[in-house]
């Protein structure tokens, strides 16, 4: 193994253990979206490339071509998200105006529901009163059928006499 390889792998671990620190004194977030990794490991990869292209310029214009593809998946995938969060908010806000709805529908149907009770009792307590009355003027009629037959039978005997 070369010697010149051997600096170069040195550097590498170097500059891999240098990243890792300037990722910890950034405060980079270790998982999802994070604009202070994806600038420090693309400030590498470009580093890399740059190295890489030195040696091999063939190699060098893929890696570029592989760079420029993972920052069109990167972009991507943010307007995703974007997107995914705006159409969250929107769902939530439909959800809470929704909810207010239905609250304001469930009050009126409560009212309606107040005033048909209301109603059932005011035309129950009618039914009662004309029911009574009913009873009262069948209990009436009744005296007055049973007088009236007893009148006529009273008046019977008379009138047999008669004829």
């Amino acid at each position: 193994v070369s010697e010149q390889c051997i600096r170069s792998v040195r550097k590498h671990v170097v500059s891999t253990q240098s990243t890792g620190i300037r990722l910890q004194q950034r405060q980079a977030r270790e998982t999802g979206i994070c604009p202070v990794r994806r600038e420090l490991y693309s400030q590498c990869f470009d580093e890399l490339i740059r190295q890489v292209t030195i040696s091999c310029a063939e190699r060098g214009l893929l890696l570029l071509r592989v760079r420029d593809e993972i920052r069109m998946t990167i972009a991507a995938y943010q307007t995703l998200y974007e997107s995914s969060v705006a159409f969250g908010m929107r769902k939530a806000l439909q959800a809470e105006q929704g909810k207010t709805d239905m609250q304001k529908k469930i009050e009126e149907l409560e009212e309606e529901k107040k005033d048909l009770e209301r109603q059932v009792n005011e035309l129950k307590s009618k039914c009662d009163a004309i029911e009574k009355r009913e009873a009262e003027r069948r209990v009436v009629e009744e005296k007055k059928h049973a007088e009236e037959i007893t009148i006529l039978e009273e008046d019977q005997p008379t009138a047999e006499k008669l004829s």
